[in-house]
């Protein structure tokens, strides 16, 4: 599967279980356990995100990933819940999410785009750098983007 065969939509209600699902999925690969204290975000999207922010990528009638946009501050958006599924990986998809991601950020005026991600997640942390992201720092055991736009 080729990021030509991939779409990426706003996420509605009846994704819900899917998106969930593939999120959890992947934090659980990373983590070992699903913590359902933890991540409270994703198990209520719709009333966690505003209906413009969160994005699903379907491909052959699945959803194969997940990315959010929100605002950071005046002119920075906040990237969140960047998720591909495991046996997709390395296909364009996460590329996909974050190159749709980035558009949306730059038509709502950003100037940057920070994220976050655990800084021994090192396949993560390779992806955002080949994508243009600068570390900026590490805090609490992440390692933290931007990306001017």
């Amino acid at each position: 599967m080729g990021t030509g065969s991939v779409k990426i939509v706003l996420f509605h209600e009846a994704m819900q279980k899917e998106v969930e699902s593939l999120i959890i999925d992947g934090l659980t690969e990373r983590w070992g356990v699903d913590d359902p204290t933890m991540n409270s975000d994703i198990r209520e999207i719709s009333k966690t995100y505003s209906e413009d922010s969160f994005y699903v990528a379907v491909a052959n009638g699945a959803i194969v990933g997940t990315g959010a946009i929100v605002v950071e501050s005046t002119n920075i958006g906040r990237i969140v819940r960047m998720s591909v599924a495991h046996h997709l990986r390395h296909r364009g998809i996460g590329k996909s999410i974050l190159r749709h991601l980035e558009k949306v950020a730059s038509d709502r005026g950003y100037k940057s785009i920070v994220l976050e991600t655990t800084e021994t997640w090192t396949d993560a942390i390779g992806f955002y750098k080949s994508q243009g992201y600068i570390i900026s720092g590490y805090a609490n055991g992440d390692a933290h983007f931007e990306k001017c736009i």
